[in-house]
């Protein structure tokens, strides 16, 4: 815990773990207060953990002519605010005011108008995303909505109602405070008003007289149920101050007979699941459970409520499970969390952007729960509807060229390198041939044996999905590939227009051109991927034969290498907008096997030389069976004395017949 004190405009920090004091930087005009989330708040002070967001500001002036701050860090260092998606108040006269908003698709309507005499506090309640506390000294609203719905704190006296707003109570609020499910309040007339913050209703009662007021006293919850009133005691001969601090135990005040508070109807309101962080990837589902125990002979009735609605729904039913040994029924309560789009229940109106990354809290609560449940706070889970950390992509290995015997696993752990010609790259990916050839070490530690591919075959990567150590499914969403050292020697099976472009798709060259670093690995991503299927794009179709460079998704499109063996470490990106939140992405290698050597002889001249072979082949077919035909007539000749002669008068009588 850390404690921020505003002093003369400036913020200033106590750490209690090394007892030190630090001035906050980076706020250069100056500020009157300071708020923030999960905070336990007194005068212009804060109580806060560490990691928890603060605002400083100067209450009363316009948003747009004054400077808000901004820490993520505690209070440690703050800058400025930039009013972008945020929530905003307007004036709509003297008397009215209600909550307007940027962030679609609450900017379609403004929130329900409420009385605005005086400039009013606001205190966000930590552990309640969304619920607010607006008060003044005459005033006292809440929202369990950031605003869109505002409702008045009733004052009770046991069960009766005696006052439906704190503002017809004649008294003025000083100082004000609120955990969880808590509310204290200690007016100028020496009175402590004590209630709970309910989503469908919240009530206040008086408790009796402690003799707590002073100019200087604040607030501040300890615990459940625990309430610090601290005071300033002035030293004449020191100028540093000490405090009196006086602890209140909400719950044995609240025994009071003559306060006539009723019996809490809950025993027990428990989930392994509270206090944790939950996240939900796109397509993804959540399942959370509740036990609940009434007190024997009452029926109270659960709230579920998640605090962002446009992004997250849910479905939740309760049943009975078993009973207790004095005889107590003990339900169950089952939560099932999706994000909003894929319930198909709500108007795509209503619904935020399914590309955005949202955070909302899921509250567990019981309907018009009594005052006397002190100890019963509601239950909180903090749900990102966003990126799961615990998932990846691996490629498919079901054959691998050691498998085959082609390549050796002993080999290619050795420091194996192999050898990229240099008509087959391009270090700078624009598909223009190298000076040199390329060696390139092989890393088997990281890629182990490479999947054995035929080059004759069109090929496709088969990606799986995993979570943990559990595979969830093979994904058939968008993906890219791009060689890692630059190769080229593959193509397309597709083009944009055999693909069913409606635009011009988007490519390798087009990708690294926008990219700022062409070497980042994955500049083309699911942030910057543009479907060229999209008919909202109207952009023209202008090179409808240029290669299809996007795999998987709707089309079959492949990959068809040329006649090279050899390797090929592809790096391997899922581009789909709405297939994760996650940067899918992989490494990984395969070998190429099957391929013809290169001819050494140009194509043409081999074909010219082949159709000359064959036609002196027809030639000389012809030519020796009619030559020996001529010899044999020529044997026959009496004449002919010896094997020379014979060979003479054969030649002179070929002669003489021609």
């Amino acid at each position: 815990m850390i404690l921020l004190l505003v002093v003369n405009g400036k913020v200033y920090m106590h750490d209690y773990s090394v007892d030190a004091w630090f001035r906050a930087i980076g706020i250069k005009h100056p500020v009157s207060h300071i708020s923030g989330d999960n905070c336990c708040s007194f005068g212009n002070a804060l109580c806060v953990e560490i990691n928890n967001s603060i605002f400083a500001y100067s209450l009363g002036e316009q948003v747009q002519q004054t400077t808000i701050y901004f820490s993520s860090n505690g209070g440690l260092s703050f800058k400025e605010f930039i009013y972008e998606n945020q929530v905003g108040l307007l004036l709509v006269n003297r008397r009215k005011g209600m909550f307007l908003y940027s962030e679609h698709p609450l900017n379609r309507n403004l929130g329900l108008a409420f009385d605005y005499n005086a400039t009013l506090h606001v205190l966000l309640p930590p552990g309640l995303r969304g619920f607010l506390i607006l008060w003044h000294e005459k005033t006292l609203l809440v929202s369990p909505n950031s605003g869109q719905l505002i409702k008045t704190v009733q004052v009770q006296q046991g069960p009766k109602v005696l006052y439906e707003s704190f503002s017809e109570v004649d008294v003025s609020i000083h100082s004000i405070t609120a955990n969880n499910h808590e509310l204290a309040l200690l007016t100028k007339e020496d009175t402590l008003y004590y209630g709970s913050l309910e989503f469908l209703s919240s009530s206040i009662i008086k408790l009796a007289g402690q003799n707590l007021w002073s100019p200087e006293a604040a607030l501040m919850f300890s615990g459940a149920g625990m309430l610090d009133i601290l005071k300033p005691l002035p030293d004449s001969a020191f100028p540093a101050f000490d405090f009196q601090k006086c602890l209140l135990n909400v719950q044995a005040t609240l025994m009071d007979p003559s306060l006539e508070v009723a019996k809490c109807k809950i025993e027990l309101l428990e989930s392994s699941s509270e206090g944790h962080m939950y996240t939900i990837d796109m397509n993804s589902r959540l399942n959370l459970s509740v036990k609940l125990i009434p007190r024997l002979g009452t029926s109270p009735i659960p709230l579920v409520m998640v605090s962002n609605p446009y992004s997250l729904g849910l479905q939740a039913s309760i049943y009975e499970a078993h009973n207790t040994y004095d005889g107590n029924m003990v339900y169950k309560l089952d939560i099932h969390l999706q994000q909003q789009h894929h319930w198909g229940r709500a108007d795509p109106n209503f619904t935020s952007s399914i590309k955005r990354p949202t955070i909302s809290t899921l509250t567990v609560d019981i309907a018009n729960k009594e005052i006397s449940c002190v100890d019963m706070k509601p239950l909180s889970m903090l749900i990102s509807v966003g990126c799961d950390l615990e998932k990846k992509i691996i490629v498919q290995n079901k054959i691998s060229a050691c498998s085959k015997g082609i390549l050796d696993p002993v080999t290619l752990q050795e420091n194996y390198s192999y050898v990229i010609e240099k008509e087959s790259y391009d270090a700078n990916f624009q598909g223009q041939k190298s000076e040199e050839d390329l060696v390139v070490p092989y890393p088997y530690k990281e890629l182990g044996c490479p999947r054995l591919v035929y080059h004759d075959t069109p090929w496709k990567p088969v990606i799986e999905l995993w979570r943990r150590a559990a595979f969830q499914e093979l994904v058939a969403a968008e993906f890219v590939l791009r060689e890692v050292h630059g190769l080229f020697t593959y193509s397309y099976s597709k083009t944009a227009s055999s693909a069913g472009c409606l635009r011009q798709p988007q490519n390798w060259t087009s990708v690294l051109q926008a990219a700022p670093s062409p070497r980042k690995p994955f500049s083309w991503n699911r942030e910057n991927y543009l479907s060229c299927h999209d008919s909202s794009n109207l952009s023209a179709l202008d090179w409808p034969d240029a290669q299809y460079q996007i795999l998987g998704g709707l089309t079959d499109n492949e990959i068809i290498f040329d006649q090279r063996n050899g390797f090929y470490i592809f790096q391997l990106s899922i581009v789909d907008p709405y297939y994760s939140y996650c940067q899918l992405d992989t490494t990984f290698s395969i070998y190429v096997y099957g391929a013809y050597p290169r001819r050494a002889v140009p194509a043409e001249v081999t074909i010219i030389l082949l159709v000359s072979s064959i036609l002196l082949a027809v030639w000389l077919a012809y030519l020796i069976p009619s030559q020996r035909h001529a010899w044999d007539g020529c044997r026959l000749c009496p004449s002919l004395a010896d094997l020379c002669s014979r060979c003479r008068r054969c030649c002179g009588c070929l002669a003489a017949k021609r």
